[in-house]
């Protein structure tokens, strides 16, 4: 990645959303692919180097995964890969059963041909990521589905909540869920597509809350282990984003 540097020969922090965005990407490609472990320190000193940047842009995209709860901010400590204990695990997925059941219920009234098209068309996108075992896109794309569900009733407030329970989500399975069981979570998203085909929305709540309890079962949480550190240059070596050209 290419970077500009001042008068000393030193990496400068000057503003190039283009490099920012990559870097941001490359980490949360990680995150999602499961490379990163639960309660791994991303320190900035390491991350400017692979990335060459400057610490103060790495702890710019540190920071903004930290916002959306993919990473947590611990004061005087930096960034770490969340490592949420089985409350956390517990009330986030309660959260996701509670909000969709609200979200199919609303959609009773909506449900249409066009609803139902768009959601097979995005299940085969889903089956194809997991097919070729592509990890970061499968999580992506399981959290896609239950987006469309909410935006399909056009309420902000509702995505919004949506939103944040994914980014917190989305890392609980890629840190602990196997990645063997990504198909899993893909029949479980064509059961409630059947369900809302056949304009059955109360088999589709039914099937929505087996499936977040399903997903929860499947996160194979280890509480006892204690997180080595991560040769984060070996993590990112073959995600690091491309340098442009000068």
């Amino acid at each position: 990645m290419a970077t500009q540097r001042g008068r000393n020969g030193k990496r400068n922090g000057k503003a190039n959303p283009a490099e920012d965005e990559a870097v941001y990407e490359a980490i949360l490609h990680a995150l999602l692919e499961g490379k990163l472990k639960a309660g791994v320190k991303l320190a900035e000193p390491p991350l400017a180097d692979i990335f060459g940047v400057s610490r103060e842009r790495i702890r710019k995209v540190l920071h903004r995964l930290g916002a959306e709860r993919r990473l947590e901010m611990i004061p005087n400590r930096g960034a770490r890969v969340p490592r949420p204990t089985l409350d956390d695990v517990r009330s986030v997925y309660e959260a996701h059963r509670v909000l969709e059941a609200g979200v199919l219920t609303q959609l009773a009234r909506l449900v249409d041909d066009a609803l139902i098209d768009k959601l097979t068309a995005h299940l085969a996108e889903e089956r194809a990521a997991a097919t070729r075992g592509d990890r970061a896109a499968s999580v992506r794309l399981s959290g896609a589905f239950h987006v469309h569900l909410v935006e399909a009733l056009g309420n902000a407030e509702l995505t919004r909540f949506l939103s944040d329970l994914l980014s917190r989500s989305s890392v609980m399975v890629s840190v602990y869920e196997p990645a063997t069981d990504s198909i899993c979570a893909v029949d479980e998203h064509g059961a409630i597509v059947d369900a809302l085909r056949a304009r059955d929305v109360s088999r589709a709540i039914a099937v929505s809350r087996e499936h977040f309890l399903h997903v929860e079962s499947r996160l194979h949480l280890d509480d006892d282990a204690v997180p080595a550190n991560e040769d984060l240059a070996s993590v990112f070596g073959a995600i690091k984003p491309k340098r442009r050209k000068r």
